[in-house]
């Protein structure tokens, strides 16, 4: 017999080694359900299967987990931009409730939802702001600014590098190792780390391309 959504989010979990504070699988699951339930009508996702949604969005958020850190401190605010469906922000604030995470989504559709979720899973830190990235201002700045297959890297510091604060870092999920991206970055900024990540249940090449200025 197959394995469910909670079984295959139990045994990604444990691939990935994380150390996840107790009732996270559960509020993990939760957010699954209710992601599946609104992508019924709201289209936040091209993945319509739960149980494929757990290696796709679920476990392909998780997997940057122990690189939210800068010089081995630990982040302690994060930005998502062009959240969607609350991807990877949500993930990453139910792990680690001690995150504070603001969801940057542009779509009045898309942030109804991350408010939605936000609410129905108790996440006390986590902001929702309807707007486009670039128009962004916020009164504090982060310490990260994270995207999931948001745009070009040139694009993604070009919109949001404003939301940085001193010593900050840009964190771009990408599929294959985008070479010819990294070789268009703007001057004053440069890639410090690019990791290959392995996401359990998922064949695709994923990386984490690590970007700050000079």
């Amino acid at each position: 017999m197959s394995e469910g959504p909670r079984e295959l989010l139990h045994r990604g979990t444990v691939t990935l080694n994380l150390d996840l504070p107790a009732g996270v699988e559960k509020k993990l699951h939760a957010y699954l359900a209710l992601l599946a339930k609104w992508n019924r009508s709201y289209n936040l996702t091209a993945v319509r299967d739960e149980a494929a949604m757990v290696a796709q969005h679920l476990l392909d958020s998780l997997a940057v987990l122990p690189y939210l850190q800068a010089d081995a401190v630990e982040i302690t605010s994060l930005a998502d931009v062009g959240s969607g469906g609350g991807l990877p922000g949500i993930p990453l604030a139910i792990a680690r409730p001690q995150l504070a995470v603001a969801l940057v989504e542009a779509s009045h559709k898309k942030a109804s939802f991350l408010q939605q979720a936000k609410i129905e899973l108790g996440l006390e830190n986590v902001s929702v702001h309807c707007t486009r990235v670039e128009d962004m201002a916020m009164a504090a700045r982060f310490e990260a600014v994270i995207s999931r297959a948001f745009s070009s890297l040139v694009e993604f510091v070009r919109q949001s590098a404003h939301l940085l604060a001193p010593g900050g870092r840009l964190l771009a999920m990408k599929g294959v190792h985008p070479q010819q991206e990294i070789a268009q970055l703007p001057g004053g900024w440069r890639v410090v780390q690019s990791i290959p990540l392995v996401v359990p249940g998922l064949a695709a090449e994923r990386h984490l391309i690590v970007i700050e200025r000079t």
